[in-house]
């Protein structure tokens, strides 16, 4: 299998701090992978690195069939080659309705006299419905988005992130704070979207990355400590040795 992204023999430092410590990993064009450790342990410094917001200080990033250096690019151009990245908080345009969230995000040419003169098409309303549709909030477009749930919001973003129509889909914490029921629609909307992107979620609930039933990638003190299934890697010794501090 060829990897989307394949990130090798990273490091970077703040102030003396290894933050992230040689660190390799790998993902396919179409799977959904949990990464989970320790706080401290690399895993949003390794978000940073390849959404382009930390330069590492060695080490290789290399995106799609080209294998082209994502530490050669700015935060806009990676965003624009296909990578998609929602943080834990959810950042909607509250004020706006959720048809108009999911309008704003749509893949166009952002070019300042293209913006100015756009005029929603039936294609452009048609597309936004069916994401509505797809994340579940198909019955609330006309709602300001200020009104939803904490979960529907996450949802929404999820959803402005997929209209970009990204590659590669980074989520931070999707869970945190939601109900049963808003976590298990979570766990679809996930795993259904890797099934045509890759999908990296990083997550401290357990529970939840067993409900995703996918490859765990467990980081600690910036590397990769093991790799496998949720079972796997929890009897994995130094695993348990790092969750459990001996």
């Amino acid at each position: 299998m060829t990897a989307l992204l394949e990130v090798s023999g990273v490091s970077v430092s703040f102030d003396g701090f290894r933050a992230i410590n040689n660190l390799s990993f790998e993902i396919g064009h179409a799977e959904l992978r949990a990464i989970i450790g320790p706080n401290g342990a690399g895993k949003t410094t390794f978000m940073d690195i390849v959404t382009g917001k930390t330069r590492p200080d060695s080490g290789r990033v290399l995106w799609g069939e080209r294998s082209v250096s994502l530490l050669k690019m700015s935060e806009s151009q990676i965003a624009r080659a296909g990578v998609g990245r929602k943080f834990q908080r959810p950042t909607v345009f509250e004020d706006q309705s959720v048809f108009d969230n999911l309008l704003m995000a749509l893949r166009k040419d952002r070019a300042p006299w293209k913006v100015l003169a756009y005029r929603q098409s039936a294609e452009d309303r048609a597309r936004v419905a069916e994401l509505a549709d797809e994340i579940g909030l198909g019955d609330q477009l006309h709602r300001k988005s200020g009104e939803l749930s904490h979960g529907q919001k996450q949802w929404l973003e999820i959803g402005m992130l997929l209209a970009q129509e990204p590659r590669l889909l980074l989520v931070d914490e999707p869970a945190a704070g939601m109900t049963l029921a808003e976590r298990e629609h979570t766990t679809d909307l996930l795993k259904e979207a890797a099934k045509t992107r890759a999908v990296v979620v990083v997550e401290h609930d357990m529970d939840f990355v067993r409900r995703l039933d996918c490859k765990v990638t467990v980081l600690h003190e910036g590397s990769v400590l093991a790799e496998g299934s949720l079972e796997h890697v929890t009897k994995n010794r130094q695993v348990i040795d790092v969750y459990l501090g001996r």
